[in-house]
C-alpha cells in the first residue's frame, strides 16, 4: 500500500469514526494559499479542524507525534483563513491517528480531541 492510498484510506476511516460520534463533516482537504487541512467538522456548536495521520509502523514515533510545532502553527493559520468572514466563536484542533499493519489492515484508530 503506497503512502497516498494509505492516507486516503486513513481519512475515510477517520470520517466514518467522526460521523459515528455525531460529528458532521463540513469540508475535506480544505486548501488555500497557506496549505491544507485534512478535515473540518462540526461537533455541536464547535468547529473542529482535524489532522489525520496514518502509519504502518511506529519506528519514527506515533502518528500524532509527527505533528511538529511548525505544522501546528501552519494549521492554525489555515484555520484563521477559513474563519475569515465567519462568526465562529468555538473552535478546536483534533488529531485522528490511524494505525495499519504492513498489509494495510486497520489495527487501531485513535481520536484525540483538543490535541493542540
Amino acid at each position: 500500500m503506497n503512502r497516498r492510498s494509505l492516507g486516503k484510506r486513513g481519512e475515510a476511516l477517520a470520517i466514518a469514526h467522526l460521523k459515528k460520534r455525531g460529528m458532521r463533516i463540513e469540508a475535506k482537504n480544505f486548501r488555500c494559499r497557506l496549505g491544507e487541512i485534512d478535515l473540518i467538522a462540526r461537533d455541536g456548536n464547535m468547529l473542529v479542524f482535524i489532522e489525520v495521520r496514518s502509519r504502518t509502523s511506529t519506528n519514527f514515533g506515533l502518528p500524532q507525534e509527527t505533528i511538529s510545532h511548525h505544522k501546528q502553527q501552519r494549521l492554525r493559520r489555515i484555520a484563521q483563513f477559513y474563519l475569515l468572514g465567519r462568526t465562529e466563536t468555538a473552535v478546536r484542533f483534533d488529531v485522528v491517528a490511524v494505525f495499519f499493519d504492513r498489509e494495510g489492515n486497520l489495527r487501531r484508530l485513535e481520536h484525540i480531541p483538543n490535541a493542540f
